[in-house]
């Protein structure tokens, strides 16, 4: 093989890893239902559709609006503004689509408390699962913070699988409730199901000082040799929220376009190279 015909390989070769990345970064699960909670409908930019909240159970309201919030780009700060919570225990009812993996996202931000152990509540799926056990939505991320729980299962020959346990699905619904605890009332500001897997699942963005592995914020006064953390550290769990302006706040959009503007780039030699040949 001469030079030029090993170079329009080599390209060629490029070209499909690229195509590769890109089918990664824009890979979505199939949405099989979405709701803006307590607000109005809603296209986010990842293109999943939340319908409009036409639930009358418990109470819409959009007090957190008066809040931007960190974490979520500007097109979606709506999904984590607007809420539905009750005094009493409420839930969803949420069609599923035959069997296979799901994944269930449930959207938070605390609008309203200041400090932890004020609104904490359980939530559970099909009426037996209780899969969230006492979310505190402060204490994972403090004030006006948008906060992701992930909840995959299984449904297969009618039966739901989650966390090692199992339940008969009637009707192809699933029900999704939150669970009325001692400290205030629970609440939800959006949430959609998917089919397919954690991967397929689009993520928040970390946020400093956030245990990763399980999403807690944790005050550690001292460390395994029991020296104090340092000051910076300590600055970003402050109940108040960061001072600082929130990093999220531009929408990231773009960089998710990178990759699709890498490969016409390198398409282009592709076809001028072959063009020559």
């Amino acid at each position: 093989m001469d030079v030029k015909g090993q170079f329009v390989t080599n390209m060629c070769s490029v070209f499909v890893v690229i195509l590769l990345l890109v089918s990664q970064v824009s890979g979505l699960g199939e949405i099989i239902w979405a709701v803006n909670c307590g607000g109005d409908a809603h296209t986010d930019a990842n293109g999943i559709r939340f319908q409009r909240d036409v639930l009358t159970t418990g109470i819409a309201s959009d007090y957190g609006r008066s809040l931007m919030i960190q974490r979520a780009v500007p097109q979606d700060q709506i999904l984590y503004q607007t809420e539905r919570y009750h005094t009493a225990t409420f839930g969803y009812d949420v069609p599923v689509k035959g069997d296979g993996e799901y994944v269930l996202v449930l959207k938070f931000s605390e609008v309203w408390f200041t400090s932890p152990n004020q609104k904490v509540f359980d939530i559970q799926l099909n009426g037996e699962h209780t899969v969230i056990d006492g979310l505190d939505i402060f204490a994972k991320v403090g004030r006006g913070t948008a906060h992701d729980e992930f909840i995959p299962f299984t449904i297969r020959g009618g039966e739901l699988r989650v966390g090692g346990e199992k339940s008969l699905l009637d009707s192809g619904k699933l029900t999704i409730e939150f669970v009325k605890g001692e400290s205030d009332n629970p609440k939800i500001n959006a949430l959609y199901l998917m089919k397919g897997s954690m991967e397929e699942a689009p993520q928040l963005p970390p946020l400093p000082g956030l245990d990763r592995r399980n999403g807690n914020v944790e005050e550690e006064d001292e460390d395994e040799e029991g020296e104090e953390i340092d000051a910076p550290a300590r600055k970003t769990r402050r109940p108040s929220g960061p001072k600082v302006a929130d990093p999220y706040a531009s929408d990231d959009t773009g960089s998710m376009m990178l990759p699709v503007f890498m490969a016409v780039g390198l398409f282009v030699p592709l076809l001028f190279c072959l063009c020559k040949l």
